[in-house]
């Protein structure tokens, strides 16, 4: 799935048409869990008949699909967006490491299934699987680009990087830290200024 959100990330083709449909699902996830929401309840939130609901999108599985694509891909677009005044790669792993802690936690999909059904959010965050392998192909290809044009030093092994990055970020995301309030932007960002950056090298580079 998360293969797709990479791969399609500006592709809103199904998101414009179903938007009602996905705007119902998504407040039932977050509010009663993926379980406990069917699709009759899903057609009665958005206003329309089981029999519309079904002939748009198939089935439950790929309804919810949909909608954790819908909200990946928003996670993404304000990822771009925030390191996009970023000058040097510092600023942009600094920016980035932020802005993806921020944009998960305070997601109401993901804060809702927190509490309603937090073992649906296990394959989204757990720390071994496909999950981690996708999400650390997309930032190992952000920093291969990097390296490309200079920003990185030419030893680094960018894959192990990547991994590092991921699993750290995880990390924060599934246990608590007594040592850095993830609400505090300036903590955050100071955790990949001392912690992240040097891993790539980056002595004198822009």
């Amino acid at each position: 799935m998360l293969e797709r959100a990479f791969a399609e990330v500006t592709d809103r083709s199904g998101d414009d048409g179903n938007a009602d449909v996905l705007d119902a699902a998504c407040e039932l996830f977050s509010a009663h869990g993926i379980q406990r929401t069917t699709m009759d309840d899903v057609a009665r939130r958005a206003g329309l008949s089981r029999i519309t609901v079904y002939r748009r999108i198939s089935s439950k599985e790929a309804l919810v699909e949909q909608v954790v694509l819908r909200e990946f891909r928003r996670y993404l677009d304000q990822f771009f967006l925030d390191i996009a005044h970023a000058e040097t790669l510092e600023e942009r792993l600094v920016c980035g490491f932020v802005s993806s802690l921020r944009s998960i936690r305070s997601n109401a999909l993901i804060g809702g299934l927190m509490v309603a059904e937090p073992q649906a959010l296990v394959p989204m965050l757990e720390t071994t699987g496909r999950t981690l392998a996708v999400v650390s192909q997309f930032v190992a290809g952000q920093l291969r680009q990097e390296q490309a044009a200079g920003h990185v030093d030419p030893d680094v092994d960018i894959d192990m990087v990547a991994e590092v990055m991921v699993r750290l970020t995880t990390s924060f995301l599934l246990t608590p830290s007594d040592q850095v309030d993830l609400d505090d932007d300036e903590q955050v960002g100071d955790v990949a200024r001392r912690y992240l950056v040097p891993m790539l090298g980056m002595k004198g580079r822009p």
